[in-house]
């Protein structure tokens, strides 16, 4: 077992790099906002109690700040044609801004049976 204690475990990627999860959950939504199109964000089924607890405090602390923000520029930018596809991309990065943690960006190409 690497030091740290059971604290440390639980608080590390998939790699094992020891990284802290509100930076990564924000890097995922930054790089999904860059550009949403031909990507979607599935649920993870190895993200355990410790992602639960973390989208809790996420939601509570910058979740729902970041939807609203999404949800309002979404509508305004629904109103031109240019703009519909910015706000159809902006109404999908809801979900991954208010649970970010436990979620992975896939490409949509890819087939419904591998995720």
């Amino acid at each position: 077992m690497p030091s740290g204690g059971t604290a440390t475990l639980l608080w590390r990627d998939r790699e094992g790099c020891g990284t802290i999860p509100f930076g990564l959950a924000a890097f995922r939504i930054g790089v999904y906002a860059l550009w949403p199109f031909g990507y979607t964000t599935v649920e993870r089924r190895d993200a355990g109690a410790p992602s639960c607890v973390g989208n809790v405090l996420w939601l509570v602390l910058a979740g729902w700040w970041l939807a609203l923000g999404h949800i309002a520029t979404g509508l305004v930018l629904c109103i031109t044609i240019i703009g519909i596809p910015f706000g159809i991309a902006n109404f999908k990065l809801i979900p991954v801004s208010l649970f970010p943690l436990g979620r992975e960006i896939v490409p949509t190409d890819e087939p419904f049976a591998t995720r």
